[in-house]
C-alpha cells in the first residue's frame, strides 16, 4: 500500500523527525500517537528498537519496530514491525517514510 500526504514542513524536517527524534511525533500528534519508547539503541541509528503508543479507530495500540535503514539523501527512513497489535492482523509489516520536496515531485509530475 502507498499514499501520498502534503505536509506543511519540509521534506528535510518531516525526515529529521521520523529517523533521528521519531519521540518528538507525539507532541505534534497528541490524539493519535501518545508515546515513542526507546527500548534498545540510540535515536536516529539503524538497529534501534522503539515502540509506539498509538490510538486507532479509538483503541490503545502499540506497535514495536526496528529502524531498519536510514537513508538521507532519499529522505527516507524504513521501520519493521516486530511485535504490538499490527502482528496479531499481519505476518509482516514495513513501514518506509519517505519525503519528497515539493520541487522534486513537481519535476517528476511533469516529467510522465
Amino acid at each position: 500500500m502507498e499514499g501520498e500526504v502534503e505536509i506543511k514542513v519540509s521534506a528535510e524536517t518531516f525526515h529529521d523527525v521520523f529517523s533521528c527524534r521519531p519521540h518528538h511525533i507525539s507532541n505534534m500528534s497528541p490524539a493519535k500517537i501518545q508515546n515513542v519508547d526507546l527500548h534498545e539503541g540510540d535515536w536516529g541509528k539503524p538497529g534501534t528498537v522503539i515502540t509506539w503508543s498509538y490510538v486507532h479507530d479509538g483503541v490503545a495500540k502499540i506497535a514495536k519496530e526496528v529502524i531498519e535503514a536510514i537513508d538521507d539523501a532519499k529522505l527516507s527512513t524504513t521501520f519493521k514491525v516486530i511485535g504490538g497489535d499490527i502482528t496479531t492482523e499481519f505476518k509482516e509489516c514495513k513501514i518506509i517514510m519517505q519525503a519528497t520536496p515539493k520541487e522534486r515531485a513537481a519535476a517528476w509530475l511533469t516529467g510522465l
